[in-house]
């Protein structure tokens, strides 16, 4: 990741942008009242003034922007971005750096909400080609719980949109979210909504302290073997067309990668596998994972 601009910390970006270029044209989250999400709680939600944003691009050393292949647009929604001005900002990325190839964004629905299929497609062929999106779970009762604000059924419809667009999608997932209680059901009607979209990624995460103590304290966390047992179910009912899966965030400790559906039944072994050990060690399966970021 590149380093020329004065942030507005904390900052953060999918592990798939680590060598890109970031730049902040929104500060904070315009969706930020999810209970289970600490993102972005500190921050204010704001968007920068084109100018403001363009500045910092033409302050990067000419002798560096050849380097520049990719970049990401933050913060937690920028999507959300008024169109005009969006696409002024890709036209100053196409200008500054010759060798651009992608530029990728996180967007909520309600940011998707805000642009059209044909300003989609516009935005598309001005290099914005991967969209990050929280789905967190295709449970609409879970999603009522944690406040997303939308159903699953009017999620998968926002982002069928940006894929006619020809956008990319990558589509994330939490082990844990629901607790105890609709663990099942948030397996299960996950891994219907992902068969439902086939996006070209689809990434878990495990449920973790981050300024979330409230919505923590209402459900049951589920331990160690019954994350485990989460992620086989999601697994054995996962059947989309094309769809490269990853666990590899910093709170997961079930690592897993493949696509589907070539490797559908490896993945399933690879869990299972992972179960079988689990609960040949009592103690680990019954504790609840304890890792946590408290950093600010």
């Amino acid at each position: 990741m590149y380093y020329y601009f004065n942030y507005d910390e904390p900052l953060f970006r999918p592990p798939s942008e680590a060598q890109s270029l970031i730049i902040q044209a929104t500060i904070g989250c315009s969706q930020n009242h999810c209970k289970f999400c600490g993102m972005y709680k500190m921050k204010s939600f704001h968007i920068r003034p084109v100018a403001e944003v363009v500045a910092e691009l033409e302050a990067v050393p000419v002798p560096h922007r050849s380097y520049v292949q990719r970049v990401f647009i933050a913060d937690g929604d920028a999507l959300v971005y008024p169109f005009e001005g969006l696409v002024e900002i890709l036209d100053a990325l196409a200008r500054h750096f010759p060798n651009l190839a992608r530029v990728g964004a996180y967007a909520s629905p309600n940011s998707l909400t805000s642009k059209s299929a044909e300003q989609l497609a516009v935005l598309r062929e001005k290099k914005l080609r991967i969209l990050y999106f929280g789905l967190e779970s295709g449970d609409a009762e879970t999603l009522r719980a944690v406040d997303k604000g939308f159903e699953p059924d009017e999620m998968l419809s926002l982002c069928r949109k940006a894929q006619d667009a020809g956008m990319k999608l990558s589509v994330t997932a939490i082990l844990g979210l629901a607790g105890q209680a609709r663990s099942r059901e948030h397996a299960e009607a996950t891994a219907q909504w992902i068969t439902a979209l086939s996006p070209e990624y689809f990434s878990l995460l495990t449920m973790f302290t981050r300024h979330n103590d409230e919505w923590l304290r209402s459900i049951a966390p589920l331990t160690h073997g019954q994350i485990i047992e989460e992620a086989l179910t999601m697994l054995r009912n996962l059947s989309p067309h094309r769809t490269i899966l990853r666990s590899n965030h910093v709170s997961n400790f079930l690592n897993l990668a493949g696509s589907y559906p070539k490797d559908r039944e490896r993945l399933i072994q690879t869990a299972e596998a992972a179960l079988a050990d689990a609960r040949r060690q009592s103690s680990w399966f019954a504790s609840v994972p304890d890792y946590s970021e408290e950093y600010y």
